[in-house]
This record gives structure tokens, sequence and C-alpha cells, in this order.
């Protein structure tokens, strides 16, 4: 799978100076980024991808990084950590929002939309003669009333 950014384009957008370990985890984020880019845009060739591509693969990562665990609320005092559904099966993963999922689609040339397609009749047009109907067993529609002047 191509990978649309490097580790040190993601280590110069980090805080903090990566150890071993977290270089590893950034690395397989980088990875899953891509696959999600690819996902939601399409399979495109290595070095061919617009910028934006790299810009949101780097953005999902550095959030990913930033919060790993996917916490939403913490305090310093008591050591109170929390979660919610806020983020949804998304929390502590690598993931896009829907904003950005929207935009890798726009630049896939995916357009969400209404489609209307033409459509006509196919094979033989029947005209139907008022005061006959088909008839299941023949291909002679038959009478449905007595005639045209007085049909009842």
């Amino acid at each position: 799978m191509a990978e649309f950014a490097t580790l040190d384009e993601l280590k110069d957008r980090l805080d903090w100076t990566l150890d071993a370990d977290e270089e590893r985890i950034a690395q397989a984020a980088l990875e899953d980024a891509s696959d999600l880019a690819c996902f939601y845009g399409k399979e495109w060739a290595a070095g061919a991808a617009p910028r934006m591509v790299r810009t949101l693969v780097l953005r999902a990562c550095k959030r990913y990084m930033d919060n790993p665990a996917g916490y939403t609320q913490s305090r310093a005092g008591d050591e109170t950590l929390g979660w919610n559904d806020a983020a949804g099966e998304n929390a502590g993963t690598v993931h896009f929002t829907k904003d950005e999922q929207a935009l890798l689609k726009t630049l896939a040339g995916k357009r969400p939309g209404i489609y209307s397609a033409a459509i006509s009749a196919w094979g033989p047009q029947r005209k139907h003669t008022p005061g006959l109907v088909p008839d299941a067993g023949s291909n002679e529609p038959i009478q449905y009333f007595a005639n045209d002047e007085d049909p009842w």
C-alpha cells in the first residue's frame, strides 16, 4: 500500500521527540491512515496523490499520536481519565473525520448526489382498443362489452 507521508514529516508535526516504541506506533499509524485514504478516496499511484491527501494523513496521525487512548476528559489532581461515545467507534484509533472523508472523496472524483438515467420502453408497443382487453390464453384481445355504441 502506498504511504502518502513519511515518518519524518510526522515527527516535524509532533511536539516531542519519539522514542523507538513510539516510532513503531507512528509508522503503523501512517500505514493505517494511508489505507483509509485509499478506502475513502481511491488507489493513487505512488507520488500521484494530491498534496491534500498527504496533509489529511498527517493530520489523522498527529491526532492519534497526541491522544492514542482516545481520552475525552482528564484531570491531573485525582488522575481522572474519561471516555465517552462522542467519537464513537473511532475513539483511540487512526481515523478521518466526516469532513476529511468527504474531502478525500472529492479529491478522488467521487461526487455524491442524485443521478437520473433516461429510460425507454423496450419491445413492441401494444395499443389497446377501447372495449377490448388482453387475453392471457391467446394473442388476440377479447371484447369486454357488447358493442361500441351501447357498451352496457
